[in-house]
């Protein structure tokens, strides 16, 4: 009886076991909430750095792409302008050095007076071989004025039918040819190689042309070889050129054999339009001249660059 009554009094004591129970369950409870915060920001943090890293190469991307299309415009610029790349880096230069003095100014102005003096002088000298063609022309029918030879008002060139120099299908001039070409050729070779207007010409052209009967390349050798036998007859020192004449000619001198390329029409039109080709007019052999225009034109091209 009293070891039961101590037992129930034993039981009724406080006990200190279960707070501490409920006190590590509630620690435990924290201890997890604590974690599962920690990796809600962890990886809310990660996401934001990948954002971050994708903008950041996405951007990056953009810059690379930019520096590739500024290199491209930047090739482009100076392949198109080098002289007024070297120019703009000098005056840069001068701009970032602050020394661009009164002096140099003055002597900027002065090349460019000295430029546009040249470019006067290359005007003049430009609109002397305008009208220097226009002078040999007028020499040349003055000329042949009282001869039964024409020149040509608009290229000066005169023409030789094939059929009076030569025998039908045969580049051997004919004993008669050669007297006409006696009378010609020192007449019109003469103008051309007077000291006037010697330094004026680029190149003297014997041409030779046939009609369209037969193939282009039969014909081709044919308007060749009846050009070169008149060339021959020109370097000839017997045919009325002096040795000093024949020098510079044979300096300007061209032979070419055109073939049927360039045929006589009858009347206006061309095998387009159905125009007749005129058979006997379009055996010839022209002599012409071409004047140094492009030299002119290339030497104004370096004054302008300059």
């Amino acid at each position: 009886m009293k070891n039961r009554r101590k037992n129930r009094e034993a039981f009724l004591e406080p006990s200190y076991w279960q707070s501490y129970s409920d006190m590590m369950a509630a620690l435990l409870l924290i201890f997890v909430l604590i974690i599962a915060i920690t990796l809600s920001i962890y990886k809310q943090k990660t996401t934001d750095l990948e954002q971050a890293r994708l903008e950041l190469n996405a951007a990056q991307a953009q810059l690379d792409q930019a520096a590739v299309d500024l290199e491209k415009s930047r090739t482009e610029i100076e392949l198109s302008n080098k002289e007024l790349a070297a120019s703009l880096a000098e005056l840069k230069e001068a701009y970032a050095k602050a020394a661009l003095t009164e002096e140099e100014l003055n002597k900027a102005y002065l090349e460019i007076e000295d430029a546009q003096k040249e470019l006067e002088v290359t005007k003049n000298e430009l609109q002397d071989i305008v009208g220097i063609r226009t002078d040999i022309i007028g020499a040349l029918q003055s000329a042949f004025n009282n001869s039964g030879m024409t020149v040509d008002a608009q290229t000066g060139s005169i023409t030789f039918s094939s059929d009076v120099l030569f025998n039908y299908n045969s580049a051997v001039l004919t004993a008669e040819s050669k007297e006409t070409l006696r009378e010609i050729i020192p007449m019109y070779l003469g103008v051309l190689l007077q000291e006037q207007y010697r330094e004026y010409i680029a190149e003297i052209i014997i041409e030779g042309h046939t009609d369209t009967d037969g193939s282009y390349l039969s014909n081709l050798q044919l308007s060749y070889n009846r050009a070169s036998s008149v060339a021959r007859f020109c370097l000839d020192a017997g045919n009325g050129l002096n040795e000093e004449e024949i020098g510079r000619l044979q300096r300007l001198l061209t032979v070419n054999g055109r073939s049927y390329s360039n045929p006589v029409y009858n009347g206006p039109g061309d095998a387009e339009s159905g125009a007749a080709v005129n058979m006997e007019a379009s055996r010839r052999v022209e002599i012409k001249f071409r004047l140094k225009e492009d030299e002119m034109i290339e030497r104004i091209s370096e004054i302008l660059e300059d």
